[in-house]
């Protein structure tokens, strides 16, 4: 178990809060009142896991006690019977957070091998996420979308905002490989293609501060499907980061909207490169869990003829594609996230 100088230490920073919070100081109030909330749940647990041990201390002492001897024993079994499940959840909760979880999510969707089967594909994977926003009461906008002759996705962008939503989603980024028999195949083959989905955590203006003479902002014709004009004006905004080559765009109905939209996958584009600086890790895994978009380096295959999804990363198998499909992510989430905290904890206590 952790030092309980540092559970001490973390309940004085608490408290230090509350009271500083109880003053109405509103110097700092806002990162004050945040850490508050990061903490309290935190303190909570350690909270029950001190009077868990208070109650043990007093039913070993009422061993002594003949009348009382078998009260105690109970007591004690009840107890000791909490306690693996009260130190678990304590450590989990000491587990270093990754700032960025509490942030809304970007979700970029492209094809990878497989031709239209795969842009199809691409465009099943953006229902799919937003039957997921939608089920867990979150905004899912998206910011950009091109589309192929038969409907696919050349690429999709897309801003989810909600709580928790880059902590869950974040999981997603990687290969997602899809084994079926093609809509544009009349052999009745199965063929195997691939998407790319990489979730990227928004960014706040304060984060990432873009100067005016490193971008260039170009105004053109937005087009549908199969290149149709559906505006008559030059409104979609395509944005330029000079000094890194990324660039964006949004093609809404407004241009000034679309300069915002833009704006905003810009600068989550660069605040995401700033921690993948930070973290070579990270950076590296972010890396191996993209890829090129080859059938090879799948995180994911949803296999349609046997109805089963399966993750490579926790070898779990789900027999309930369609479910999936119309958005029932929990189940494969939760497991990656309870694999997470697993390998978290590993380290810790390593």
């Amino acid at each position: 178990m952790v030092p309980f100088e540092k559970l001490d230490q973390i309940r004085r920073r608490f408290q230090f809060l509350e009271a500083k919070l109880g003053t109405g100081a509103m110097e700092d109030f806002a990162a004050l009142s945040r850490e508050y909330a990061e903490l309290k749940p935190l303190v909570e647990r350690i909270d029950a896991y001190r009077q868990l041990r208070e109650d043990i201390a007093e039913a070993e002492a009422m061993l002594g006690d003949p009348e009382m001897k078998a009260l105690a024993e109970d007591e004690l079994a009840a107890l000791h019977r909490r306690r693996p499940e009260l130190e678990h959840a304590l450590q989990l909760a000491l587990l270093p957070r990754d700032a960025a979880d509490d942030r809304s999510a970007i979700i970029e969707i492209r094809p990878g091998t497989g031709g239209e089967e795969a842009a199809l594909f691409a465009g099943d994977l953006l229902r799919m996420y937003q039957r997921y926003a939608e089920a867990r009461g979150w905004r899912f906008q998206v910011v950009e979308e091109s589309q192929t002759e038969l409907g696919g996705i050349k690429e999709a962008i897309v801003n989810v905002q909600g709580e928790g939503a880059f902590a869950r989603l974040k999981f997603e980024s990687g290969v997602h490989r899809v084994q079926r028999v093609p809509a544009t195949e009349s052999g009745g083959r199965i063929h195997t293609s691939a998407a790319t989905v990489a979730v990227l955590p928004e960014a706040q203006e304060v984060d990432v501060e873009i100067p005016t003479a490193d971008i260039r902002i170009d105004t053109y014709r937005s087009s549908g499907a199969g290149g149709q004009h559906v505006n008559t004006t030059d409104s979609a905004v395509r944005i330029t980061h000079i000094p890194t080559g990324i660039v964006v765009t949004s093609s809404e109905k407004s241009q000034h909207q679309n300069r915002a939209i833009a704006l905003e996958v810009l600068r989550a584009k660069l605040f995401d490169r700033e921690r993948r600086r930070a973290d070579a890790d990270r950076a590296a895994t972010r890396k191996g869990q993209v890829g090129s978009g080859d059938r090879s380096e799948r995180i994911r295959t949803y296999n349609f003829p046997q109805g089963r999804m399966t993750d490579h990363r926790i070898n779990l198998t789900l027999y309930k594609l369609d479910q999936v499909m119309q958005g029932d992510l929990d189940e494969v989430i939760d497991a990656l996230i309870a694999e997470d905290q697993a390998r978290k904890l590993a380290e810790m206590e390593g």
